[in-house]
Formats: C-alpha cells, structure tokens, sequence
C-alpha cells in the first residue's frame, strides 16, 4: 500500500495537471491541502475496507475474502441502526416472545460476559429494518448469498468445518471437523427460544440470513459442535440469532 506522503504527492500533481489541461492554472491555489487531504482520506477508507470495518457504534470487526465475497470475521455487536436509531434491548422473556419488531439482547441478558467474543443476538425483525443493521456499504447476507459461499466451499456437508474456529476456547468438545481455513472463524453464540429463553452457547453458531420464509419464518444457517456440516433451517422471525455481514 502506497504511503501517505507518496498518494499526497500523486495527488497533487494529478491535480496540476488536470488544471493545466484545462488552461486554469491560475484556480491551482484553490486546490487546498484540506482538498487534498480530504480526497486522501476517502483513498485510505476505501483500502483499508477490506482488512476492517466499523459499525455506527465504533466497534471494529476484521474481515476475510471467501472466493468473491467479503465477510466479517466476527458477530455483529451494534446496538444501533445504521442512522442512529436505538435498537430496542428486550431483557423480559415474556417481552422478547411477544415481539413483532426489532430487538436485540446479550446472551443471558449479560454484556460484559459475552459481548466481546459472543457479539448480540438479534430476531429477524431487526435484519429486515429498512435502517439497516450493516455498516455502510455492508449487509445481511440473502439465503442465496449464504448458499454462494457453501458451493465455493464444496457445499453444506463440507462447509461447516471449513468456517468454525478450531480449539475449544468457545466450542464444546470435540469441535467436528473445524479447520477454519477460510478464516470465517463462526462461534457458538448460542440462541434465544421464542419463550425468551437462552440455550446453546457453546455447541451452536446460528446465523441469520435477510432472507423472508413466510409471514412468521425466515432462513437461517447453523453450524454445531458436533457436527463439520453446516445446515440450513427456516426458524422463527422471533428467535434471537447471531448476525455476520457480506460487503456489498
């Protein structure tokens, strides 16, 4: 990657030159170094995209390229909407059961225990916001999009054991088949049940796509402890499952 000073000057030049093309030389000192920096800054986000991202919260999530797409490599945490909006946090099961709009919770309604590895679970209402969950320039990944990266893998039967993070740090024994050579690194962030209930953290890693089933379901994808497949599952719009994002 070019260094800073190395695009200032690239920068610069080009901008005398499309001056003096255009027989305005006389309007280069309008061309500020505030111009300049500015357009450097918009350069260096654009690279840098690719390595990191930032949600509207500023928590940072590094990303990975399987085949052509761009995923995170962790669970989303945002608490916001892309504009600002405050997702509603519902800690209440018999809240969470009834809800038929976006809401978000930390597994066992406890932030400091599991929102660093673990990320938030979110239901399906959230996903289908149009305020949008994803970052600028990111988004829920589509049931087709979910499927794009399982054929480039060799398909669902392999495809689990190439996403999951290898170990035991955050899976339970044995962890079938997990390579994680595609650096995806799924976790088991757990679930929350229709009845406002938590279970699972530790053997399942389930994923929503934006992807509509009917007027109460929609498609998801998990990946369990025992288990190198991955499946695909229509589940309750209700359910609180873990988000990653595809790049536009």
């Amino acid at each position: 990657m070019k260094t800073k000073s190395t695009i200032y000057r690239l920068i610069l030049i080009g901008a005398f030159l499309v001056f003096f093309i255009c027989g305005k030389i006389e309007n280069i000192e309008k061309f500020t170094k505030s111009s300049i920096m500015a357009e450097f800054n918009s350069i260096e986000t654009s690279e840098s995209s690719s390595g990191t991202v930032i949600d509207i919260d500023g928590n940072i999530y590094h990303t990975v390229t399987i085949g052509n797409q761009v995923w995170m490599t962790e669970n989303l945490k945002t608490t916001r909407y892309r504009n600002g909006d405050a997702i509603f946090n519902v800690k209440d099961s018999k809240e969470w059961s009834a809800l038929a709009v976006g809401a978000y919770c930390w597994y066992n309604n406890i932030s400091r225990t599991y929102k660093t590895d673990y990320g938030a679970l979110y239901n399906w209402y959230v996903v289908n916001d149009i305020r949008n969950i994803a970052p600028l320039g990111w988004h829920v990944p589509t049931d087709t999009e979910w499927n794009t990266l399982a054929d480039f893998l060799g398909g669902w039967e392999e495809a689990g054991c190439k996403l999951k993070e290898t170990g035991t740090t955050h899976w339970l024994t044995p962890n079938t088949g997990a390579t994680n050579s595609t650096g995806f690194t799924s976790i088991p962030g757990g679930l929350r049940n229709f009845d406002g209930t938590f279970f699972d953290i530790g053997s399942t890693g389930g994923y929503w796509s934006s992807t509509e089933y009917s007027y109460t379901y929609a498609w998801s994808r998990d990946m369990f402890f025992d288990d190198g497949r991955a499946s695909g599952d229509c589940n309750l719009k209700v359910l609180g499952f873990s988000v990653r994002c595809l790049r536009d």
